[in-house]
């Protein structure tokens, strides 16, 4: 195809230039960026004058600051593992906003503050280049609360406290008792849960020189594990349960410390009746 010049006469159609292929241009920028960024590191490492590292901090700032020009920023921010932790404290956290530039964000600075916050128990941070940061956490699972020292806390699974204010929407979860109580909770729990009908009407367990544990019953029953093979006395106790209701009747304590033998301290009103001169 021709084109006409100013005075009429044919002009050539001007030869267009060869472009490079976008992926070997992204290609070239992303290797001259690797290039600039890791000479600038080393430099910094090279050095040892404070006046000599700011300077070239203040180097590698605009440079990554220059690489927003190439789309290097954040355009997308996906979060996994979020149950109870709010959107905005995440984002809060993490110091990170849409159009960023992505290598300016830090991914150990944002682990440590997001492993600071009351419910993250770990956090993973990941840059996607070009523009995409990826957030994993895995948050803490209320397990009990902790009443110790006259005061009650939540704790996980670990005993780590989970630092809230209000309780009141964890009123359903047993009550552990005691100083270690915290870090023997996790074992003590899932041992109740073998035997769920059971579990379902304890209501709190006192952690008893630091090696067994009494169980607190909703009727005001109490039950005294032993220290060695609470699990057989636990599913013992199941047992006996079922086939002779025995949390019916009128017991204040249940003692299986000893492995041969079941005692039994009755409650007021039964030992009442087998006072002499009362019926039974």
């Amino acid at each position: 195809m021709k084109q006409t010049g100013g005075r009429g006469k044919p002009q050539p159609t001007p030869r267009r230039r060869r472009r490079l292929p976008r992926r070997v241009k992204r290609g070239a920028l992303w290797l001259l960026l690797a290039i600039v960024v890791a000479g600038g590191y080393g430099a910094i490492l090279a050095s040892r004058t404070p006046a000599g590292q700011a300077t070239l901090t203040n180097t590698i700032d605009r440079v990554i600051a220059a690489t927003a020009g190439l789309g290097l920023v954040v355009t997308d921010i996906e979060i996994t593992g979020r149950e109870t932790t709010d959107v905005a404290t995440v984002m809060a956290a993490l110091a990170a906003a849409r159009g960023t530039p992505i290598l300016a964000i830090s991914p150990a600075r944002a682990k440590e503050q997001l492993e600071a916050l009351p419910w993250v128990r770990s956090a993973t941070i990941e840059r996607r280049l070009p523009s995409i940061l990826f957030v994993r956490l895995i948050e803490r699972h209320p397990l009990a609360l902790w009443q110790h020292d006259k005061m009650q806390q939540l704790i996980d699974r670990d005993g780590t406290v989970i630092p809230v204010d209000d309780l009141s929407r964890f009123a359903h979860l047993p009550v552990v008792v005691g100083d270690g109580a915290a870090t023997s909770a996790a074992a003590l729990i899932d041992m109740l849960a073998r035997e769920p009908e059971l579990a379902q009407r304890v209501r709190a367990a006192v952690w008893i020189g630091d090696r067994r544990w009494d169980v607190h019953f909703d009727n005001g029953v109490d039950v005294k594990l032993p220290a060695e093979s609470p699990q057989a006395a636990w599913s013992e106790l199941a047992r006996i349960e079922r086939e002779q209701k025995l949390l019916a009747r009128d017991i204040a304590v249940i003692d299986m410390r000893l492995p041969d033998r079941l005692v039994i301290r009755l409650g007021p009103t039964a030992v009442l009746d087998r006072q002499p001169g009362n019926d039974t």
